[in-house]
């Protein structure tokens, strides 16, 4: 079903960790729009909406007005100014969130023609934690995997070992 390569190693990794730690049929509230590993997680069973494209870091309606049980954030909180602010909002008791490590060796991604699509965080593993717990969030078990490219070079080689992706499974501490 998955081949070795991106986006299908990422999405082999992410739905092999929520099946872990939020097994199917979890009702799952997905923040950002219908995309392609909304899919994925229906085709596993899970009954999945995603918020409607509102901007997370003022609109918080979608996560504070849901009957979900698991929050899932893939890759999505890099890109708001303030993570912080709806991590605090989230209804549910249970989050999945994953998010692309800082490369030392790598700058920050900003596209050139996509507005919504930069990066205002590339955080290491760490701060992430920081930020969740700061949030009201204790952290009950993360991964992170690497995602080398096929290519030549000083980059492509440190992408081999040098992990990319982190996700977390995360339980509320506090309302």
């Amino acid at each position: 079903m998955y081949e070795n390569n991106y986006p299908n190693k990422r999405y082999k990794h992410t739905l092999a960790f929520l099946e872990k730690v939020a097994p199917p049929p979890a009702t799952i509230l997905d923040l950002g729009v219908k995309n392609p590993f909304t899919e994925i997680m229906k085709n596993a069973g899970y009954q999945v909406n995603n918020t409607k494209g509102e901007d997370l870091d003022i609109d918080f309606s979608g996560v504070q007005n849901t009957n979900a049980k698991v929050v899932t954030a893939f890759e999505i909180f890099e890109h708001l100014v303030a993570p912080f602010n709806v991590l605090k909002e989230i209804k549910a008791n249970h989050l999945v969130a994953s998010i692309p490590l800082n490369l030392w060796f790598a700058k920050a991604y900003k596209s050139k023609t996509d507005q919504w699509d930069r990066h205002y965080h590339e955080f290491e593993d760490w701060q992430f934690d920081w930020l969740l717990e700061k949030a009201g969030w204790k952290i009950k078990a993360s991964e992170k995997w690497t995602n080398p490219v096929n290519k030549f070079g000083i980059r492509p080689l440190l992408r081999k070992f040098t992990p990319r992706y982190y996700i977390v499974y995360a339980e509320k501490t506090r309302s």
